[in-house]
């Protein structure tokens, strides 16, 4: 008797062989499409929605939490999503280490951690070593799509990305099509979504 097929949740979290090496796009999802990556992706509620609105492109959620791994796994099932992968990792070292150079199309940072306490502050994902390591990962003309919450990070965020000559800001970017699970909470407590598009301003990295 032939084996069941394996289900999607089993082929969703990816587990490399080496953590050391670049990923191989084309292997884990067998084609070549534009990658969009989701940083921090919780649960899995944007990445699944935003996956599931556009099949012809691939995504990739990275979270470091294995709660939250399982819990993006299972909406990858019951949405029957074949073109979303998850990634059991530390956010800053994955883009640095594991994502191909020029192979992201977007990446999408969703209200990563505010810490809002003063001496908190350096914990914050959102640096200039930072974007300089979003920057190498980025194809030519790929962007940055970050939202917030915390009006002091978005200025922060702003302020880095306006000096920095590795990236255009765009200001008051549309709503993406989906929401996450911290965006339609944020919504509903009427707080304001602060949001930037950060677009690659040239090829070298």
């Amino acid at each position: 008797m032939a084996p069941a097929p394996a289900k999607i949740a089993d082929q969703a979290e990816i587990i490399p062989a080496n953590f050391f090496a670049p990923l191989d796009f084309e292997s884990i999802y067998g084609r070549i499409a534009p990658v969009e990556v989701d940083l921090g992706c919780g649960d899995g509620s944007y990445l699944v929605a935003a996956a599931g609105a556009n099949p012809a492109r691939n995504f990739l959620g990275i979270e470091r939490m294995a709660g939250r791994v399982r819990s993006a796994c299972r909406k990858i099932e019951l949405g029957d999503v074949n073109n979303a992968r998850i990634l059991r990792c530390e956010i800053s070292y994955a883009v640095g280490q594991m994502l191909p150079a020029k192979s992201v199309n977007v990446f999408h940072l969703m209200f990563p951690d505010p810490w809002p306490k003063r001496r908190h502050a350096p914990r914050r994902v959102v640096t200039e070593s930072f974007l300089t390591l979003l920057h190498r990962a980025l194809a030519p003309q790929g962007t940055v799509r970050i939202a917030t919450d915390e009006t002091d990070y978005f200025r922060e965020i702003e302020r880095l990305s306006f000096r920095s000559p590795e990236f255009v800001a765009i200001r008051e970017p549309e709503a993406p099509i989906a929401a996450s699970t911290f965006e339609k909470r944020f919504r509903q407590d009427g707080l304001q979504i602060h949001r930037i598009v950060l677009e690659k301003a040239s090829d070298g990295t």
